[in-house]
């Protein structure tokens, strides 16, 4: 895997405010910042912060990050970015009082999947990781230092679909929600869809 560095990256929309700590970059959001396409609500987002770069051919992106999430809908991770209406965001989000691992998938409109996560501490750290391939993204987690091997979902996605990659960062209802974003990480995609060693 190598790293992105942070200066190779550019904002979509920049946050509130932005700041580096040696490696790790903390961000925090502004106000009612999202992205999200039509179903079940009807609205329209796109205002969500998103750093990206590059993501060429069939490869694999992995963002790890900090946050206490307190307001209805706050989530961060990482972002598969084309265009307003293709793109692809996974994290944790906060949603009914509960932390999930969530994943969108955009194309055209949204659509929207959870798994229940255990209670995490400001310290734990999240690993998301995406693999492109053909005409999937496959989306797993990992959590407190430990390797994306969750699986959480197998998207589809136009293999010509040209795309940026990066973190996520919104706060839907409220505004501040402070990530701390340790440096991105890109490599092949993964061998296999189902081994358990496709990652060692």
């Amino acid at each position: 895997m190598t790293r992105v560095r942070w200066e190779e990256m550019s904002w979509l929309n920049p946050p509130a405010a932005e700041r580096r700590d040696g490696d790790v970059l903390e961000v925090v959001t502004g106000p009612e910042t999202d992205f999200w396409r039509t179903t079940a609500y009807g609205f329209r987002h796109d205002n969500g912060h998103f750093l990206g770069a590059p993501f060429l051919g069939e490869a694999s992106i992995e963002v790890t990050f900090r946050a206490t999430f307190t307001h209805a809908f706050e989530h961060a991770g990482l972002m598969l970015y084309s265009t307003p209406d293709t793109w692809i965001k996974a994290g944790v989000e906060l949603s009914d009082g509960e932390l999930f691992a969530s994943a969108v998938v955009t194309l055209g409109r949204s659509d929207w999947a959870v798994s229940p996560l255990q209670e995490l501490s400001p310290q734990t750290a999240v690993t998301i990781r995406a693999s492109r391939s053909g005409d999937a993204v496959t989306i797993r987690y990992g959590l407190g230092g430990a390797q994306a091997r969750q699986l959480l979902r197998v998207a589809y996605l136009p293999p010509e679909v040209p795309l940026r990659a990066g973190l996520l960062c919104c706060s839907p209802t409220s505004e501040g929600l402070v990530v701390r974003f340790e440096p991105i990480v890109v490599g092949p995609c993964d061998a296999r869809l189902h081994s358990k060693l496709m990652l060692v």
